[in-house]
């Protein structure tokens, strides 16, 4: 049987940072699964950014979104059209290099064989192609979970928040030890344990469906002396109280999901509950932050 075709929508913008700026928009508009999303630099300089839809898009309000997003001149060169459905995912993917992180390399498929052997390589295929580590909160996760593991070696780890898992992966490849991974979406606890398999740490990485710290889990597994959370501004203040509650002395906290102007909010609610910040990465407009808990 002939698979049906799938759609596609195109545009050119002029900038690295303007064409990551619409790929955030876009990445939080769109479910995973609903949308492929993902940028390119072309030789003459402009970025081109494709989205790939199994049913075909609103065209009129996606055009609204990108006005909204990137602005008039944009939305003007935006284009539909429709590929082969085996090829939406291939296309969104293909041409993303691997990302380096420290010790880390986060990679799709199609390049295993690009990884140094001397690097902790991550392989991760999600619906989203700036879900695969390319995105700034989560390069700059990764580059605070290596600045951590060049001074110590945490027992207890858990990846709040896990989405597809890269961070838990990171922590067990790394730490060879157990992680307690968490997720508020069905979809995401089964991508995020499917990619541990995947990256043969599926021994150490069990993932949970939670919302928050409500799951006994939480308590049986701490407190924790590393705790990962790529997540929202919001919810992050939000989950400060709770944390600290399943933190041992000493321990460290890696936060990101925060755009940069969120971090002095942030950064008050841990402070408040204990937790000093150590240090503070800012990549593409967002910031991740290295959190330690007083003795």
């Amino acid at each position: 049987m002939q698979p049906s075709p799938t759609h596609r929508a195109s545009f050119s913008i002029g900038s690295e940072a303007d064409a990551r700026r619409v790929v955030d928009v876009l990445t939080e508009v769109f479910f995973d699964g609903d949308a492929a999303v993902a940028a390119f630099e072309r030789p003459d300089g402009p970025w081109d950014v494709t989205l790939h839809f199994a049913e075909a898009p609103d065209q009129a309000w996606l055009r609204e979104l990108i006005v909204t997003s990137a602005g008039n001149h944009v939305a003007a060169g935006l284009s539909f059209d429709t590929v082969e459905a085996k090829d939406w995912v291939k296309a969104s993917l293909e041409d993303l290099v691997p990302v380096p992180a420290g010790r880390f390399v986060v990679h799709g498929s199609h390049d295993r064989d690009r990884v140094a052997p001397n690097k902790l390589a991550i392989e991760i295929e999600a619906a989203l192609a700036f879900g695969t580590g390319h995105h700034g909160t989560t390069r700059g996760c990764l580059l605070l979970l290596d600045h951590v593991l060049k001074s110590s070696r945490p027992r207890n780890l858990l990846d709040l928040g896990t989405g597809t898992g890269v961070l838990g992966i990171a922590a067990a490849k790394a730490l060879h030890r157990a992680v307690l991974a968490s997720d508020i979406d069905p979809p995401s606890v089964r991508v995020a344990a499917e990619n541990a398999v995947l990256n043969e740490v599926g021994n150490q990485v069990r993932v949970i469906r939670a919302i928050g710290f409500a799951a006994p889990d939480f308590g049986k597994a701490g407190p924790f002396d590393l705790v990962l959370a790529n997540i929202l501004a919001n919810p992050l203040r939000q989950l400060a109280g709770p944390m600290a509650r399943h933190l041992a002395p000493g321990a460290r906290v890696i936060l990101s999901g925060l755009l940069t102007h969120q971090a002095p909010a942030v950064i008050a609610a841990y402070r408040a509950r204990g937790l000093v910040p150590v240090k503070h990465l800012r990549i593409e407009g967002w910031s991740s932050l290295l959190l330690r808990k007083m003795d």
